[in-house]
């Protein structure tokens, strides 16, 4: 019998952790392309496009898909007949896996990972420990599915248990219009339904690791109460007019996947986690011939888009004030050029801290007048200014806005909705909140020509950065007059 080795399994994930890192899955790809063509959202088309591009630069350019690269999800079966050669826990041996991925010198990858979650949330610079779950079989080999999962779609989770008689439906469609674009739409729904509570969670995060196969589905006709209701969820998701990154268009999900499980008679468990623009998983199975071996996929896959240019502004940011800032209307497209800073929470957070001190930043940074990018990028390689760079959740710095507005801020640069609250403070204070595409990390790079760390170089890939940018495609989200085209865009599509 052939033998399974820990270098097998060990190379095997840190391979797939590198290739989910810049090739979108197939099935993905075509349903990305089908949701592109058909669009009729100007915004959301434009998004979906630079989805697209940034999708196929990755798959030549071996770079993330997105500047977050995600917390690891292994699911691995283990043959109860496999030959196995293995002098640690398997568990060891996957997250020695996980680190040489992440640590690849030709494509480092973001370390997202914290230890000591409730405390000092320590980075673990190697983005271990992977979230593993572990089960057997009766066969002679070992199956194993890698996801990488970034936290804009992980945090949209919801669990619930309900009565018997309640509806999931129901419960689904409540939960995907309070859901936003926080999670980088169009992706995919996965729900998990039954068991218990930790079982429903799981089921929905397995049931994402399915093929985009609703339109096979849709032309073969649902066989079962399950099959129905992943239709019936598809097409009315959709009908919310959410859109691409929330612009307002007619493709919100590419797909609704569902697991199942049998449950206590007194309850249902029912489970609902998003996977964003930047979906990425692999399986692979090792017999004991060596590592696994991952297919290219063929470059036709993706087709040539080019971006209309005749709607958009090319704008540069040292002519701004906030007086002029005006000019510009919920919806615009700029293409910005000039210097940003950057911060995301744990910066905020100390950026307060400062100004509640009433120190001054470090390194004579000042922050009034500036616009501030919400990113984390990844560290760059060869001759790049910054590695793939795409926007966070802004909604997660809507806390700090009221501080940051005192300071003098002129703008905010970002991805999905902002909180009423915050949309009345860049109201008051006459300023305006961008969105990058999220799901377009690599592509938006392009446009940062230098980067440097002003201030807290101590938090890693959460520093204050200052990018040197030009021509950066954005859209304006919330005008100096309050007006969002979260709010905006979607009603234009709504028909439910």
């Amino acid at each position: 019998m052939s033998t399974i080795t820990e270098n097998d399994i060990k190379q095997s994930v840190a391979d797939a952790i590198q290739y989910i890192s810049y090739y979108h899955p197939e099935d993905f790809v075509k349903g990305m392309v089908e949701a592109y063509e058909k669009e009729e959202g100007e915004a959301a088309k434009n998004a979906i496009g630079q989805i697209l591009i940034n999708s196929k630069m990755c798959a030549m350019g071996h770079r993330p898909l997105c500047q977050d690269t995600g917390s690891v999800n292994v699911f691995i079966k283990v043959g109860l007949n496999a030959n196995l050669e293995l002098t640690k826990e398997l568990e060891d041996i996957i997250n020695e896996g996980v680190a040489l991925g992440y640590k690849d010198p030709t494509n480092t990858l973001r370390y997202s990972i914290v230890e000591d979650p409730a405390g000092k949330r320590t980075n673990t610079k190697n983005n271990t420990p992977a979230v593993i779950h572990m089960s057997v079989n009766n066969s002679d080999t070992i199956d194993i599915t890698v996801a990488a999962k970034g936290g804009g779609s992980e945090n949209k989770s919801k669990f619930a248990v309900l009565n018997p008689s309640d509806s999931v439906y129901d419960w689904v469609m409540e939960n995907a219009r309070n859901m936003g674009a926080g999670w980088c739409p169009p992706g995919i729904i996965g729900i998990g339904i039954g068991g218990n509570p930790e079982k429903s969670m799981l089921l929905a995060k397995e049931s994402l690791m399915g093929q985009v196969d609703i339109h096979e589905l849709k032309e073969r006709g649902a066989k079962n109460a399950l099959e129905e209701l992943r239709l019936k969820l598809y097409e009315d998701i959709n009908k919310i007019g959410t859109g691409a990154q929330g612009l307002g268009g007619l493709t919100t999900v590419l797909d609704v996947k569902i697991l199942d499980y049998p449950c206590h008679a007194a309850s249902l468990p029912v489970a609902m986690i998003p996977n964003c623009a930047a979906t990425r998983h692999i399986h692979f199975e090792l017999k004991g011939d060596g590592p696994a071996v991952f297919k290219k996929p063929d470059l036709d896959l993706w087709p040539d888009i080019e971006l209309p240019m005749d709607t958009i502004k090319r704008v540069n940011i040292e002519d701004l004030t906030k007086e002029n800032l005006s000019q510009f209307k919920s919806g615009d497209t700029l293409l910005l050029s000039g210097k940003i800073l950057t911060a995301r929470d744990a910066a905020h957070k100390r950026i307060v801290e400062y100004k509640n001190a009433g120190k001054a930043l470090p390194n004579g940074v000042d922050l009034k007048d500036r616009f501030i990018y919400y990113v984390g990028p990844v560290d760059p390689v060869g001759k790049e200014a910054v590695g793939p760079a795409g926007p966070t959740t802004s909604t997660r710095m809507d806390k700090f806005t009221q501080d940051m507005m005192e300071i003098g801020i002129m703008g905010m640069i970002g991805k999905a909705e902002r909180k009423q609250p915050t949309i009345d403070l860049i109201k008051k204070y006459k300023s305006t909140y961008l969105i990058a595409t999220g799901g377009a990390a690599y592509l938006i790079s392009q446009s940062i020509k230098e980067a440097k760390i002003v201030a807290f170089e101590d938090m890693g890939m959460e520093a204050i950065y200052e990018f040197e940018i030009k021509d950066m495609p954005v859209t304006v989200a919330v005008d100096t007059n309050g007006e969002s085209i979260h709010t905006t865009g979607p009603a234009k599509f709504r028909t439910i």
